[in-house]
């Protein structure tokens, strides 16, 4: 992990296609900028192609990427999903609102975070079927009782 200015970038996950953090602390709380489920060798876990092209992207496992990674960035930055207490969903199309609520229900219940869905056109590859961001709330340890 480096941190800098309280920005965060997350070594082992996908580089950030911009100059902006994984994440960022302000005071208690920590902001995850929109993430996908884009590996750290470029690849899209829930993106498939066969030998002649034909792709085939999932949903289900876009949506259990995403939440893993933002896992994997919280924990870099002294905490994890339970500390979230909002959360955006972009989704391309809303017919894939479905299998993405069903993962969503294994990782959080009506006591997790504060959650907005919405369509968007598009997003920076066209096999990402969705993004997320969030921000969660945990004190840094030291002000922890």
């Amino acid at each position: 992990m480096r941190i800098g200015e309280d920005g965060i970038v997350v070594r082992g996950k996908a580089v950030p296609r911009g100059r902006f953090p994984h994440a960022r602390r302000a005071g208690d709380f920590i902001y995850v900028s929109g993430t996908s489920a884009r590996r750290p060798d470029n690849t899209i876990a829930g993106a498939e192609a066969d030998a002649f092209g034909t792709v085939t992207l999932d949903i289900a496992a876009q949506t259990r990427a995403v939440i893993e990674n933002i896992g994997d960035i919280l924990k870099a930055a002294g905490a994890d999903l339970s500390d979230l207490v909002q959360i955006t969903t972009y989704l391309v199309n809303m017919n894939d609102f479905g299998g993405y609520n069903q993962v969503y229900a294994e990782y959080f219940d009506e006591t997790g975070p504060a959650r907005t869905t919405v369509a968007v056109h598009q997003l920076p590859h066209p096999h990402l079927l969705i993004e997320m961001q969030a921000v969660a709330y945990r004190p840094p340890r030291e002000d922890r009782p």
